[in-house]
């Protein structure tokens, strides 16, 4: 531990952590200017690791338990808990079934076979790392088999609406007709995700609390959309975030996950009831100003026991396992559908983000003692991993699926006779 003249109190060494937290993300993306293969949230998620206890804590033990004692951890832990939460809820006001519905048929096709192939591509994973190195380092002490694989392989099938709709931005795509494709898409996958882990969740000896909570949430559902209607706007927002505090501390009780309570609280919410560049600044700043505390909270959990090659390992498979059951299920889709060609390449490697959403998922997942660190840390490198591949990938093709379209476009109004 570092010795100096003057014994530094909690709070010094919580902004001496604060200060590391937002200074060396933000360096490395602006020095080595990631940007076009990891975007700043990304580079942020991966300093959470880089400043863990599996590297930064590995190199310098003292100065690593000096910074983040566990007073400081538990401060970062309440801030990290609060901003996550805020960002699941706007992910659930962002959810569009309206439309979702109106174009049901194809949605359904594509959502299903995006999210049901990398699924079972990533159960078979899971399930054959289990037959080779054996349940003890991956299964959670109070998790069974059925919840681990079923676990991981929701991982692989994950896609972070959050960081898809700031990657389409990036591209220029999001408003157009295929960005909101993509959207639905994702939307009903999101919709998938939150299901499975309620499932995964339920507990039977809480199920009592469980059926209390549901039943008394689509009653002040029904409240809580009739209230926002009739207040005005600038009220909205605080009513919306005490719902979403009481909502997290009733899924919370029952004994589902805080964060299932988040997403519930902003789905059951029209994004129409806010004006929305409120809600796109809203969701930027609360990027740029807390969430940095949960990717090094989230970076604080991984754990390299097992074995840094056999973690690395474990990542690698599921990384392959979740690309290429997503790649596939959409090419699927992309046939029975009749898409043009290049379309489902660019959907598919777009809807290979991960961060965010898949690491809430795993964060839930470790919470609640179904996996381990070890595997939380393989998940969590594979969804770095994955997120990574989307934009490079992804960028070559658009340009070349525009400039097809652009040529067709010349071509038949070549062929177009002169009026």
């Amino acid at each position: 531990m570092p010795t100096t003249g003057h014994t530094m109190g909690t709070v010094e060494i919580f902004l001496i952590a604060m200060l590391i937290i937002l200074t060396v993300p933000y360096l490395i993306w602006r020095c080595f200017k990631t940007e076009y293969y990891a975007p700043l949230v990304v580079v942020q998620i991966i300093g959470g690791i880089l400043l863990g206890p599996g590297v930064l804590g590995a190199v310098f033990p003292d100065y690593y338990t000096f910074v983040f004692n566990p007073q400081v951890i538990t401060a970062l832990n309440g801030i990290a808990w609060w901003a996550v939460m805020i960002f699941v809820w706007i992910a659930g006001i962002e959810l569009d079934l309206k439309k979702a519905w109106q174009y049901r048929s194809e949605t359904s096709v594509t959502a299903g076979l995006a999210l049901g192939t990398p699924l079972i591509f990533g159960c078979v994973a899971a399930v054959g790392i289990i037959m080779v190195s054996g349940t003890a380092g991956w299964i959670g002490p109070k998790g069974t088999t059925w919840q681990f694989v079923l676990g991981i392989g929701m991982a692989c099938a994950v896609t972070a609406l959050p960081i898809l709709v700031l990657f389409m931005e990036k591209l220029g795509i999001l408003r157009e007709a295929l960005g909101q494709r993509i959207l639905r898409y994702a939307s009903l996958d999101d919709i998938a995700i939150w299901g499975v882990l309620a499932l995964i969740l339920l507990d039977w000896d809480r199920v009592g609390r469980q059926a209390m909570y549901l039943v008394g949430f689509m009653a002040a559902a029904w409240l809580i959309r009739k209230l926002m209607r009739k207040v005005p706007e600038r009220d909205r927002w605080y009513i919306g975030l005490i719902w979403l505090a009481a909502n997290g501390f009733a899924a919370d009780w029952s004994g589902l996950h805080f964060m299932v309570g988040a997403f519930l609280a902003g789905a059951v919410l029209d994004s129409d009831m806010f004006d929305q560049k409120q809600m796109d600044l809203f969701r930027n700043h609360i990027l740029l100003a807390i969430m940095p505390v949960f990717f090094l909270s989230t970076g604080l959990r991984t754990n390299w026991e097992v074995g840094g090659f056999a973690v690395f390992a474990v990542a690698g498979v599921l990384l392959v396992a979740s690309v290429a059951g997503k790649l596939a299920g959409v090419q699927i889709a992309g046939k029975m559908l009749g898409w043009q060609k290049g379309e489902a390449s660019i959907i598919g490697w777009l809807l290979q983000t991960k961060a965010l959403i898949m690491i809430i998922f795993v964060n839930i997942l470790l919470d609640k003692g179904v996996i381990t660190n070890e595997a939380f840390t393989a998940t969590l490198l594979m969804a770095v991993g994955s997120t990574m591949l989307s934009i490079p990938l992804v960028t070559p093709k658009l340009e070349k699926m525009r400039s097809l379209i652009f040529k067709s476009a010349q071509a038949d109004s070549a062929q177009s006779p002169p009026r």
